[in-house]
């Protein structure tokens, strides 16, 4: 087995969960820290800077996984995957809300469990720059994307993206002037077959709004068109 994989940290106050989860992920090789609240997975965090992929349950005490990942999103870039009931889909739009990358549902099986970890670090490899491209700025009115360097600036000044914002914002300025549906766009980001993912795409076009527009109820780049999905083009302000 590869012996450069990532850490994962397994957040989850049901220990019998966590332990089972840390034993599929460390068949495949992954070393694999465990918490069981927000607090304890902020100190580990803290301890272990090897760490590439977080899996984060909602419903903790001392502190849940809403919280965490706020708390995780103000000072690291790594995907975060919440761990939900079927019950839960409010958390999970609201976990989505505040930076997770993507979710999975409980229960789940251990082939589920690895292609959505395999996934997310994939796409955070390739949005992340791992691979050097020529340098080149996209830009859009006062939007500006540099390929090279990852950075989006708004009117000159920076904003920071997770990758997968990144790579829908990049995604839709490839793309400027054309409509774009919900499924294209997580065809294109996720790299995985969409299936019930309107939430997924909203919930980070949203976020991505709220971090490049002035009035983000009043989009000035990115617009929905209704029934269809969205496109990108300036709007003169």
């Amino acid at each position: 087995m590869p012996d450069d994989l990532p850490r994962i940290l397994v957040v989850d106050d049901d220990r019998d969960i966590a332990e089972v989860i840390r034993i599929y992920l460390s068949a495949e090789g992954y070393p694999v820290a465990v918490a069981h609240d927000g607090v304890e997975a902020l100190e580990t965090l803290t301890r272990h800077t090897d760490i590439g992929l977080v899996l984060m349950d909602v419903m903790m005490p001392r502190m849940d996984g809403i919280a965490a990942t706020m708390r995780i999103r103000e000072e690291r870039n790594l995907p975060i995957l919440m761990v939900t009931a079927k019950s839960e889909d409010a958390d999970l739009v609201l976990g989505l809300g505040v930076g997770a990358d993507d979710y999975i549902t409980k229960p789940f099986s251990p082939v589920e469990l690895l292609a959505r970890v395999k996934s997310a670090l994939r796409r955070y490899t390739r949005l992340g720059g791992a691979q050097p491209r020529p340098a080149t700025t996209l830009s859009v009115g006062g939007l500006e994307l540099d390929t090279l360097s990852r950075v989006v600036t708004v009117d000159g000044t920076e904003v920071r993206l997770t990758a997968t914002e990144y790579g829908i914002l990049e995604f839709f300025m490839r793309n400027i002037g054309r409509v774009l549906s919900i499924d294209e766009i997580y065809r294109a980001v996720w790299r995985e077959r969409p299936v019930g993912v309107d939430n997924t795409v909203a919930v980070h076009i949203r976020r991505i709004r709220e971090k490049i527009e002035i009035d983000p109820g009043s989009p000035r780049y990115i617009k929905v068109v209704w029934g269809v999905g969205y496109v990108m083009k300036e709007e003169k302000p």
